[in-house]
């Protein structure tokens, strides 16, 4: 079964092959562009392919007669919206899309070459894509070289999930893959992907080594670069991933076919906003058919929300609606692909809709997942990869396409979306605190820290500016993470109370006639310093009868200290964000007090080294499934 943390996203490959073999792309011939002659559609149920029960109401009206406008769909659970609004392949009377005047004949789109094709030779105005795949064929297809060709932006279906970064040992975060061979397809969907997460941790291509392959999976792909030694890190679709690692919070033990100590580094998952799919319309075909694009985008909005509402009805008690949702997209896609209604059904989970609250946030200039931002990280992609030498000004639909009254009038659920936890707090701190540094380790994606002065309690925006705005940028790249802040304290004075301690209660002997040379033995057994862990326990589980200072009291006050340290950045920060605007969701944020176990100097002999045990780390951070919550929308 697919998850919204295990997405269906490799079905999206398969599709493309069993679609292109079966019908190609795009191949009706319009007199005029945009148009197309009545025909039936492309993909005809087979004795392989699931049926459509013609008993639910959406599929029972007569299919338009007239010349239909053709469109694209690629295989992905937002395009659902698409098939039911429609009511399949060709509009049918009294769907959601025939209400709004639509009359559309949906055609197979997942080769973005074929289909920009189909643009340019003027049999269809629109193009179905995700936004890399739309601006990649922009590029390399010349789309924008007449101006009255250069595809408008038209509006937003979904983000999605389950796209990975998996890694070899030794490579603990975004910063070590600096130097390292780094396998993806070329003209794939997670070129953005990697120069997201590059960026993400102030590399860029010329960092890494690219490993170039020909296909997504299977022989060519990244994960067999991997698996042969050619790469030290590739980027996999999440049954690959599965079979690398055995999971997206496991390592691989080099059982099952998996890779020893693989392991994902990175997971779309967590960084949500990174891959949207879209429409895009001919300018020349907006500028006469406004109306009709406008209809298209509410119908569809539409369309999202009554496949919601099926949704949650079936997951309550059933819908007889829904499994004809289900069975019609197994009749689209093939059984194939979706085997069974359970497959169509964890697909269409792994989509996270926008809706319109959506839709407008993302053409807001100042979101930093936007149109804007993504049209530059395109263009700045496309630049670094020699496609081009000159930036392109994606354009998109005005602002005035989204005021008109027909939203309100149609719409009710994803007009205004009310902000909501992403996380259980109480969950977060459980799981985070349950966590010892190697199995938090392993959850971490990038980290970055913060010093301070011995007995600092108090911090100001000012002086930590530039790192309270790189941790905003990574909470809204990172919706599905947690960044946890994490106090640390230096371990000189329980080491110091610890041996004064333990040498008068006779629980340690100490030789040596000089610190330089001074050598400890733990009940006869030696023991260094150095071993912070070990000195922990000692600690945690000694009874210390002195007359100086208990070790034990000092490693607790350590520990308190760090908590308290991490809550007060917290709250600085929180504070920071506020007075810049930014809306911060507060369970996205933990903190955590690590006390002296963690030292990056384990037994300091200046202050300088002492200085450098005393921080405040901020780590971007994976939690379980069970630490979240979902949303019928998210942008």
């Amino acid at each position: 079964m697919c998850t919204r943390y295990f997405s269906c996203s490799y079905l999206r490959f398969f599709l493309a092959i069993l679609i292109f073999v079966l019908v190609g792309c795009m191949p009706i011939d319009n007199s005029q562009p945009g148009t197309s002659q009545n025909v039936s559609p492309e993909i005809k149920p087979s004795q392989e392919q699931a049926v459509a029960p013609s008993d639910v109401a959406f599929l029972q009206g007569k299919v338009f007669d007239g010349t239909p406008i053709q469109t694209g769909f690629i295989a992905w659970g937002g395009d659902y919206a698409t098939f039911y609004g429609n009511g399949g392949f060709r509009t049918r009377e009294g769907t959601i899309f025939a209400k709004h005047g639509l009359n559309l004949q949906l055609a197979a789109g997942d080769d973005m070459k074929l289909q920009a094709q189909a643009y340019k030779e003027g049999r269809t105005p629109y193009l179905r894509g995700t936004y890399e795949m739309v601006t990649n064929a922009i590029f390399e297809q010349g789309l924008c070289a007449d101006p009255a060709t250069c595809p408008l932006y038209a509006f937003q279906m979904t983000w999605s999930q389950g796209d990975h970064l998996v890694v070899q040992e030794g490579i603990k975060s975004i910063k070590d893959l600096k130097g390292k061979r780094v396998a993806l397809q070329r003209g794939g969907p997670h070129m953005s992907m990697l120069y997201g997460i590059l960026t993400d941790d102030h590399l860029s291509w010329t960092d890494v080594q690219i490993v170039w392959c020909d296909t997504l999976t299977g022989k060519g792909s990244p994960i067999e670069a991997l698996r042969s030694g050619q790469a030290d890190a590739a980027f996999a679709i999440t049954p690959d991933m599965i079979g690398l690692t055995g999971g997206l919070d496991v390592v691989g033990t080099g059982a099952e076919g998996t890779v020893k100590n693989a392991r994902v580094l990175v997971s779309t998952a967590q960084r949500v906003f990174t891959i949207a799919d879209t429409y895009w319309v001919n300018p020349t075909y907006y500028r006469d058919h406004v109306n009709e694009v406008r209809a298209f985008a509410v119908a569809y909005l539409e369309a999202v929300e009554a496949v919601i509402r099926l949704r949650k009805a079936h997951e309550v008690s059933g819908s007889t609606e829904y499994q004809g949702l289900l069975a019609l997209s197994q009749e689209i896609l093939g059984t194939g692909v979706l085997p069974t209604s359970e497959d169509a059904h964890g697909l269409l989970l792994d989509a996270q809709f926008v809706g319109y609250a959506g839709n407008l946030a993302f053409i807001d200039p100042k979101n930093e997942h936007g149109f804007d931002a993504l049209a530059t990280q395109a263009n700045r992609m496309a630049e670094s990869l020699g496609q081009t030498t000159k930036s392109i000004a994606f354009a998109r639909v005005p602002d005035t396409f989204w005021q008109d009254e027909i939203f309100k009038q149609s719409l009710s659920e994803s007009l205004t979306v009310e902000a909501k936890p992403r996380f259980n707090a109480e969950a977060v701190r459980t799981e985070i605190s349950g966590l010892d540094s190697e199995g938090f380790g392993s959850r971490s994606m990038l980290s970055f820290t913060i010093s301070f002065e011995p007995n600092q309690m108090t911090f100001s925006e000012d002086q930590y500016r530039d790192q309270y705005d790189r941790a905003l940028t990574l909470l809204d790249k990172y919706p599905r993470a947690v960044l946890v802040i994490r106090g640390h304290a230096d371990p000189t004075a329980v080491l110091r109370d610890f041996v004064n301690a333990a040498i008068e209660n006779g629980m340690l002997k100490r030789t040596g006639t000089s610190p330089t040379d001074y050598q400890y033995f733990y009940n006869g057994e030696p023991l260094a310093l150095e071993a912070i862990a070990k000195v922990i326990a000692i600690v945690s589980s000694g009874t210390f009868k002195t007359g100086g200072a208990n070790p034990r009291e000092t490693l607790q006050e350590a520990q308190k200290l760090t908590r308290d340290r991490a809550e007060a950045v917290r709250s600085s920060f929180l504070q920071f964000a506020e007075e810049k605007g930014k809306r911060i969701d507060e369970s996205q944020i933990a903190f955590d007090g690590v006390g002296v176990g963690e030292p990056m100097v384990a037994r300091p002999r200046s202050e300088q080294e002492a200085a450098a045990n005393r921080r405040v780390e901020f780590v971007l951070t994976r939690v379980t499934g069970e630490a979240s919550t979902t949303a019928d929308f998210d942008f």
